[in-house]
C-alpha cells in the first residue's frame, strides 16, 4: 500500500465565514483577513479560500489533492445558492475572481484573474443584466487579457499592442473612451492572439476557466519574480500560497462605480489623515498597475459621499481592530461599497517609528509591541544621508513621494540595463512609465525608482516601500520614452540613458545631475546635535528617541564598538557604545610607522629587532592612552597584531619592477632588494591560514610583549591621571590552549613588571578570539587560560565553510543566492546551523570550565539584526560592531529580549 503524501488536514477549502486573521499559515494573509472582515460584519463579497496545504501538495506532486475538486464544487454550489445564480450561466452569470494570497504580502509577485465565468454566451447575459453593453465587453476583454497572460503564458505585450491600436483607430488616449463596439472587436482580436500564441482557443467552459486559474495561481508561487522577491524579503520558499475565489463586484459599471486603495495612515510619513487613490469606472488592476492616473482618495467625498463616509468608518474599525496601519482595497459598484482586502500595510522606515509611538499614545499598543513594530534595518535606513535642500540644482519635475530617501544615479529605462550596469559598479535610477512585477530585478539593482504614472498604491510604490528603496511615482510632467531610452522634462530638455539624475523620495522632487547630501537628522540626534521639536524631522527624532530608550531599558545584551582610534571611539560613545569590543592594532602600524615595521621585518639580529620594537613602543603606548581617555570607565578590548607581516611590506609586483628598473639603470637598490627578499621569504599561498595571529607572537620574539607593555604602561598612566582604564588583551587566532598559555605567561610577566615600575595595580583581563573550528571544539580547555572569549565570526565563517571571503563573494555567491543555496550571505547574517552551532557549543563549554567567562562577538555579524537575536539566544554578554551600526544593534538587542520572553509579534 503506497504512503499518502498529502498532509493530514480536515479540509482544503474554507468559506470566508469559517476563518479568521490568525490562520495566515493556512489561509494566507488575504484569505485570513477576508474571513476576519466577514466576521466583523463588513461588506465582503462572498467566497472561499483554498488552503496553502493544497498548494504544497500541488507543487510537490504536480497534481492537486484528490479531494480538492469535490471540495471546490461543494463550496461553489453553496456560493451559487447564496448568490442566486450559477457560474457563467448564459442569462445572469455569476462571475468570480481567482486571487493569490500568501502568508506574507508579496505585492504583484503572484497571479490574479478577474471576471472568471465570462464567455461568448454569458457576456450577452451580463450586458442584459447590467443594462450596459460596454461594461460587459470591457469585462470580457479584461478576462481574456489576464487569462491569456497569467494562465496560458501569452506575452502581455501582444494584448497591449492590440489595445493601443484600438485606441489609435478611435483617436482616443484612454481605454475608458472605447465604446462597446470597439471592445467587442478587441475581444475578437484578443481571442485570435490566444489561439496563435497559446495554440488553443480561449476556454468557454467557466469551470475549466476557474480550475486552470487556480492551478496558475499555485504555479505563480515558483515564478522567477516570486522567488527573487522572497529572497530579497527573506520569506521562506516552502510556505506556498492560498487561492481566494471571490464573487465579482464591478468598479467598471460607469461613473457611479470605481475602485481604490486606502491607508488608515500615510504609509510614507505615518501621519494620520485620508490617504489613498481612487479611480472611477475601473477594476482593481487599473489602480495598482499605474496605467491610469488616479485621484486622491479625499476626492471620493465629492464623487460619492455616502460611500466615502462608510469607508472612513470601516477604516477606523479596521485600524482599531488590527491596532496598526491597514492597507485596504475596495470597490464601489453603483454606489454599493465592497471590501476586497485588508492587511497590515507596508510602510517606510520613518512611518514605522512614528506610527508605533502614535499607537502607544492612543493606548492601542504598549511599548513592547511598539518596539516589535520597528526593525534595525528600518533604523539603518533613517540614518542614510538626505539631499541638501539649499543646494543650487535644477529641479525638473515633481511626483508623489512614495518611498523616502535620497537616490542619485544614471537613468536607465529597463530592468535588464539596471542589473547589467549595477553589476558593473554603476549606480542607476530605474525610470519607467509604470513598473510591473517583471521589473523586480531592476528595482532591486537600482538606487531608486522613478515613474511617470501611478500613485502611492501603485506597484512601484508598494514594492519600493517594502524594500526600503527610494521611489517617486506619478511624475506626470516627465515624458518617459522607454523605446528610445530617454525622458523629456518640462522645457524640452532630454535626459538620455546614462545621464545623472537625483530623486528625493521624501518630497517627490526630481533633479538633473547629482544633488549634494547632508547628514540624516537621526544621525545628528545620535551625535547629540539635534533634539525633539516641532518640525517633521524633529517628530521623527522624538519617535526614534522614545523607542531607543525603551530598547535600552529592555535589552540584556550590551553593545560595544569596533574602533581603532580615539576619534572612532568618541563617535561610538556618542552613538551609545558601552565599550570597545575590538581594537585592531594592525591599523596603528600603518602610515608613517610603516618604515619602522619594515625595519622590524628586515632585522637580521636580535639587537636590530629590539631597536625596532623599542621605537614602536612609545607610539603604541600613546595610541592606547588616547583610546583609554576616550572610553574612560568602559572596557576596551585590544587585539594584538593579527594579519601576516608581509601585509606591511610593498606589493611584490610593484617592488620587483622597482628593483628591476634600478638594476637596469645601475642605481643603488640595496634596501629595495632586502625588502624584495623579505617579501619572498614571507610570501604565503594562503596567508589567511598562515603565519598570523598568535603564531606571529610565538615566532617573532618581543612583538606581543611590546604591545602588552604599551597597553599596561598606558593604563598605568591613565590611572595616575585619575582615569579609569579598563583594558582587555585579546590574543587572536588561538587554536589550542597551549598557544594561549605561552602568550599569557609572557603577558602576565610584562604586566607585573609595569606594576612594579609604576606602583600602579593593574587589573588587565586576558582572553582570546574564537575564530577557528578547533578553538570552538576545545573551548572548554581554552577557557582554563582565558577570562573572556570574543567570537571572530568573520574568520570563523571562512574556516567553517572553507571560503576565502575576498574571492568567493565576487566569484560564485551571486549564483548561490540565485539558486537558493543561501537565503542570505553567511558573511552578512550568521549561519546558525553551522557557524552558529560552533558558537553555541563553545559558549556552553567555556562557561562549564569558567562560569564567569565573559562572552562577546566582534565580527560583522555583531551589527546584523537577525544575528543579534541569535547571540541573545545563545547567552553572549555583548555584541561589537562598527560605530554606525551601534544604534541598530541596541534596537535589535531590545527586540531580542522581548522575543525571548515570548512576545514575538512578527
Amino acid at each position: 500500500m503506497s504512503e499518502n503524501k498529502e498532509p493530514h488536514v480536515a479540509k482544503f477549502v474554507y468559506d470566508f465565514t469559517e476563518g479568521n486573521k490568525d490562520l495566515k499559515d493556512l489561509l494566507g494573509g488575504k484569505g485570513a483577513n477576508l474571513a476576519e472582515m466577514t466576521n466583523l460584519g463588513l461588506p465582503v463579497p462572498p467566497g472561499f479560500t483554498i488552503t496553502t496545504d493544497a498548494c504544497k501538495v500541488y507543487l510537490d506532486s504536480g497534481e492537486e489533492p484528490a479531494a480538492l475538486r469535490d471540495e471546490v464544487s461543494a463550496h461553489l454550489d453553496a456560493l451559487e445558492q447564496r448568490m442566486g445564480k450559477k457560474l457563467g450561466q448564459a442569462d445572469d452569470p455569476l462571475l468570480v475572481s481567482v486571487r493569490s494570497g500568501a502568508k506574507f504580502s508579496m505585492p504583484g509577485m503572484m497571479d490574479t484573474v478577474l471576471n472568471i465565468g465570462l464567455s461568448d454566451k454569458s457576456v450577452q447575459g451580463l450586458a442584459q443584466q447590467a443594462g450596459d453593453d460596454r461594461f460587459a465587453w470591457d469585462s470580457y476583454r479584461r478576462l481574456i487579457q489576464m487569462f491569456g497572460k497569467t494562465v496560458l503564458g501569452v506575452d502581455g505585450d501582444f494584448f497591449e499592442e492590440a489595445l493601443d491600436k484600438a485606441k489609435e483607430a478611435k483617436k482616443v488616449t484612454v481605454d475608458t473612451d472605447l465604446e462597446a463596439a470597439d471592445l467587442k472587436k478587441l475581444v475578437t482580436a484578443f481571442k485570435k492572439i490566444v489561439k496563435k500564441e497559446a495554440g488553443r482557443d480561449f476556454p468557454q467552459d467557466p469551470r475549466e476557466q476557474m480550475d486552470l486559474a487556480i492551478h496558475a495561481v499555485f504555479d505563480s508561487w515558483n515564478t522567477d519574480r516570486a522567488k527573487l522577491y522572497r529572497r530579497q524579503e527573506r520569506i521562506p520558499g516552502d510556505l506556498g500560497t492560498a487561492v481566494n475565489v471571490c464573487s465579482m463586484v464591478f468598479g467598471n459599471l460607469g461613473p457611479d462605480s470605481g475602485t481604490g486603495v486606502a491607508f488608515t495612515r500615510d504609509p510614507a510619513s505615518g501621519h494620520q489623515g485620508v490617504y489613498g487613490d481612487y479611480l472611477q469606472n475601473a477594476q482593481g488592476e487599473d489602480v495598482v498597475a499605474g496605467i491610469r492616473n488616479t485621484v486622491p482618495l479625499a476626492e471620493l467625498e465629492q464623487i460619492d459621499k455616502k460611500s466615502y463616509d462608510q469607508l472612513m468608518q470601516i477604516m477606523e474599525t479596521l485600524e482599531n481592530h488590527y491596532k496598526d496601519l491597514c492597507d485596504i482595497e475596495f470597490t464601489i459598484e453603483r454606489g454599493q461599497l465592497w471590501m476586497l482586502q485588508t492587511r497590515v500595510g507596508k510602510r517606510t522606515a520613518g512611518a514605522a517609528f512614528r506610527i508605533a509611538t502614535q499607537l502607544v499614545d492612543q493606548g492601542l499598543i504598549d511599548e513592547a509591541e511598539a518596539l516589535q513594530r520597528v526593525t534595525g534595518a528600518q533604523l539603518a535606513q533613517l540614518m542614510f544621508p538626505r539631499f541638501d535642500e539649499d543646494a543650487k540644482v535644477a529641479q525638473v519635475g515633481r511626483g508623489i513621494a512614495a518611498s523616502p530617501g535620497a537616490a542619485v544615479g544614471k537613468a536607465v529605462f529597463d530592468s535588464y540595463t539596471a542589473v547589467k550596469w549595477s553589476r558593473s559598479g554603476e549606480k542607476v535610477i530605474l525610470v519607467r512609465r509604470e513598473t510591473n512585477p517583471d521589473d523586480l530585478d531592476g528595482m532591486i539593482a537600482a538606487e531608486g525608482i522613478l515613474t511617470s504614472r501611478g500613485g502611492k498604491t501603485s506597484h512601484a510604490a508598494v514594492v519600493a516601500r517594502g524594500m526600503g528603496k527610494t521611489c517617486v511615482c506619478g511624475a506626470e510632467e516627465l515624458e518617459v520614452d522607454t523605446k528610445r531610452r530617454r525622458m523629456t522634462v518640462p522645457g524640452g530638455h532630454v535626459v538620455e540613458e546614462g545621464d545623472l539624475i537625483s530623486i528625493d523620495g521624501s518630497s517627490g522632487k526630481v533633479y538633473l545631475g547629482e544633488v549634494p547630501v547632508v547628514p540624516s537628522p537621526v544621525v545628528e540626534y545620535f551625535e547629540g546635535r539635534m533634539h525633539a521639536g516641532a518640525n517633521d524631522a524633529d517628530e521623527l527624532v522624538e519617535a526614534v528617541h522614545r523607542i531607543m530608550a525603551f530598547a535600552d531599558r529592555k535589552r540584556r545584551l550590551r553593545v560595544r564598538a569596533n574602533a581603532d582610534n580615539a576619534e572612532d571611539a568618541l563617535r561610538a560613545r556618542r552613538f551609545g557604545a558601552q565599550g570597545i569590543g575590538l581594537c585592531r592594532t594592525e591599523h596603528m602600524f600603518l602610515g608613517d610607522r610603516r618604515e619602522l615595521v619594515e625595519r622590524l621585518i628586515l632585522a637580521d639580529t636580535e639587537a636590530e629587532r629590539e631597536e625596532s620594537l623599542k621605537a614602536l613602543l612609545p607610539l603604541q603606548k600613546q595610541d592606547f592612552v588616547e583610546l583609554f581617555s576616550a572610553m574612560d570607565g568602559l572596557p576596551v578590548t585590544i587585539r594584538l597584531l593579527d594579519p601576516p607581516l608581509h601585509e606591511f611590506l610593498p606589493d611584490i609586483t610593484e617592488l620587483s619592477v622597482r628593483v628591476a628598473l634600478a638594476e637596469s639603470r645601475q642605481e643603488p637598490h640595496e634596501n629595495e632588494l632586502r625588502l624584495l627578499q623579505a617579501v619572498h621569504r614571507l610570501h604565503e599561498q594562503n596567508p589567511m591560514l598562515g603565519l598570523r595571529g598568535v603564531r606571529l607572537g610565538l615566532v617573532i620574539p618581543g612583538l606581543f610583549t611590546m604591545q602588552v607593555r604599551a597597553i599596561a604602561e598606558a593604563a598605568a598612566e591613565r590611572k595616575n591621571a585619575k582615569g579609569d582604564p579598563r583594558a582587555e588583551i585579546m590574543i587572536p587566532l588561538v587554536g589550542t590552549v597551549q598557544e594561549l598559555e605561552i602568550v599569557r605567561e609572557e603577558a602576565d610577566q610584562v604586566v607585573a613588571e609595569v606594576e612594579a615600575a609604576t606602583g600602579v595595580e593593574l587589573k588587565l583581563s586576558i582572553g582570546t578570539m574564537i575564530e577557528l573550528p578547533r578553538a570552538a571544539l576545545t573551548a572548554g580547555q581554552i577557557a582554563e587560560a582565558a577570562e573572556f572569549f570574543s567570537f571572530g565570526t568573520n574568520d570563523l565563517t571562512q574556516t567553517v565553510w572553507g571560503f576565502s571571503r575576498d574571492d568567493v563573494e565576487a566569484s560564485f555567491f551571486t549564483a548561490y543566492l540565485e539558486k537558493g543555496i543561501f537565503g542570505v550571505s553567511p558573511f552578512e547574517t550568521i549561519d546558525k546551523d553551522g557557524v552558529g552551532s560552533l558558537v553555541k557549543l563553545a559558549a556552553e563549554a567555556g562557561r562549564r570550565t569558567r562560569p564567569d567567562l565573559k562572552l562577546g562577538v566582534c565580527g560583522e555579524h555583531g551589527g546584523d539584526p537577525e544575528s543579534v537575536h541569535f547571540f541573545h539566544q545563545v547567552g553572549l554578554d555583548y555584541v561589537s560592531c562598527s560605530p554606525f551600526r551601534i544604534p541598530v544593534a541596541r534596537l535589535e538587542a531590545g527586540r531580542a529580549a522581548i522575543t525571548a520572553n515570548g512576545s514575538d509579534h512578527r
